[in-house]
Order: C-alpha cells, then structure tokens, then sequence
C-alpha cells in the first residue's frame, strides 16, 4: 500500500524550493549538494529525495513554479482592455511576483544551462510564451513596427527584469510605482520611435 501524502506536502515541498532557490541564487546550482539543502532544510536527504527524485528536479521545480506564475499573471493581464492597459497590468502582474522572488529569479537567469535537455526546452517554451505575450502587445500598440517588435519587447523585458538587482522594498518606489515607470517609458518610447 502507498504512502499516505502527508497534510502539509505542498508547504514542506515550498519550503524546500524556496531554500534550494535561495542556495543556488548564491552558490550556483553546481556549488550546492541535496546535503546541502537538506541541512539548510533542517531535515535529511531522504525527505528531501521523497518530495524530488533528483537534484535537477529540485532545479527545474524551481524554475517552473516561477515561471508558471508569470504565465498565469501574464494571461489573466492580457484578457480584456486595450494593449496599453493589457501591458500595464502585465507589468504590475509582473512587479508584484518579482518582489520577494529575487532569488527564484537569480536561478531563472542564470542557471538555465544546468537543465537536461528536456527540461531546459520547457523552460524555454514558458519564457517564450511570456515574451509572445508581450511581443503581441507591442505589435498592437505599434502595428507599424515590423520587424522592431522583437527588439521593442526585448527592451521592455530589459528594463523590467533586472529589478531584482537593486530594487529594493521600502525605498523610494514601491512595486506599482516602478510598474507604472516602465510602462510609461516602454509607451512613450514606442509612441515614439
């Protein structure tokens, strides 16, 4: 007979995420051991090989679980109103998930080359749908871009993804604030190129 899955599977599976995410954002995915994550856990390499049969699955659930919240925000964003608006909620959306993901995100952009194959090509096709659904915006908001469009999209994801460098929550902005900022930035650029 199975195991019984414990009440709080998820949250101790979140709790062991959000602590691999946090060593391989500082060491490198290559610099940290299960034994590692398993002391910084609190608990042993067995439980953690009960909820992630290996160490790249700790990896590619820690990649996904951030991107498969983008996507979803990047969705329920882009559904109704005007592009402009779309992009605006989008950004907030995006804002909103990045403060206090500082370190999911670090893993995200860094460690994509430490995947298997399979895993790292759906990664990529969920960072591809992110940037499809940006990409498609900018191309209403400026139909006659052609083949500015991927460039346009490009910068807008410049100026948005590298906030987990230095902003910071409590400062002089907060995270709808710098949303706003960028949107701002991205239209009248677009508006006026």
């Amino acid at each position: 007979m199975a195991r019984p899955q414990s009440p709080d599977y998820d949250k101790r599976r979140d709790a062991i995420l959000a602590a691999a995410a946090q060593l391989y954002a500082r060491r490198g995915f290559q610099g940290v051991s299960v034994a590692d994550l398993a002391k910084a856990c609190g608990t042993s390499k067995s439980l953690i090989y009960h909820y992630f049969p290996s160490k790249d699955d700790i990896l590619y659930a820690a990649m996904a679980a951030h991107l498969d919240a983008l996507v979803a925000a990047a969705e329920e964003a882009t559904r109704s109103g005007g592009a402009a608006a779309r992009l605006r909620a989008l950004t907030h959306a995006f804002m909103r998930l990045y403060v206090g993901a500082e370190d999911s995100h670090k893993v995200l952009l860094n460690e994509l080359d430490n995947l298997p194959p399979e895993r790292r090509a759906e990664v990529v096709a969920k960072q591809r749908r992110i940037i499809g659904a940006v990409e498609a915006l900018v191309r209403e908001i400026r139909p006659d871009a052609g083949g500015l469009t991927l460039p346009l999209t490009m910068l807008f994801f410049g100026m948005i993804n590298w906030t987990h460098t230095w902003f910071r929550t409590g400062g002089a902005l907060d995270a709808d604030r710098l949303a706003d900022m960028a949107v701002d930035l991205m239209l009248n650029g677009v508006q006026a190129s």
